[in-house]
C-alpha cells in the first residue's frame, strides 16, 4: 500500500502523486509551478466549516471534530475513499494544501483520518 504525506503548495514538488486537497486554488500559484496531478475539492472542509474555523489555532480542536464528521459522510467520505484507493495502488500520495500554518490546518486532520482508515483495512 502506498503512503500519504503532506506538502505546502508553495514548496517545490518532490515526487509522488500530488493531489490538491483545498477547495480553493492556492493564491498566487501558477498551475505549472504547483505541478498538481489531481484536485480533490470534495475532500476539503465545507465552505461553512472553513469560514467558521478561519484558520484560528484556538478553534482547531472544534474544527477537527467537525471536519472528521464531514469525512465520515457524503461527498467528503467519497473523496477520502478515492484517496485511499489511489494509495492502495502502491502510489505515494502527496496531499498538497495552501495554508500557512503547517500545524493547524485541514490537511493535518485529513492525513490522520486517512492513516486511521488505512490501519482499519
Amino acid at each position: 500500500m502506498g503512503s500519504f504525506r503532506l506538502l505546502r503548495a508553495y514548496e517545490p514538488a518532490d515526487g509522488g502523486y500530488r493531489i490538491l486537497v483545498d477547495r480553493l486554488w492556492p493564491r498566487g500559484l501558477s498551475k505549472e509551478r504547483a505541478a498538481i496531478d489531481d484536485w480533490a475539492k470534495d475532500v476539503a472542509p465545507s465552505p461553512q466549516l472553513r469560514v467558521a474555523f478561519s484558520h484560528k489555532a484556538e478553534r482547531f480542536t472544534e474544527f477537527s471534530d467537525h471536519y472528521r464528521q464531514e469525512l465520515e459522510v457524503g461527498s467528503a467520505a467519497e473523496g477520502a475513499e478515492r484517496l485511499l484507493e489511489i494509495a492502495r495502488e502502491e502510489v505515494d500520495v502527496v496531499l498538497v494544501y495552501g495554508a500557512r500554518d503547517t500545524v493547524h490546518n485541514h490537511a493535518v486532520v485529513l492525513i490522520d483520518f486517512l492513516a486511521g482508515a488505512q490501519q482499519e483495512s
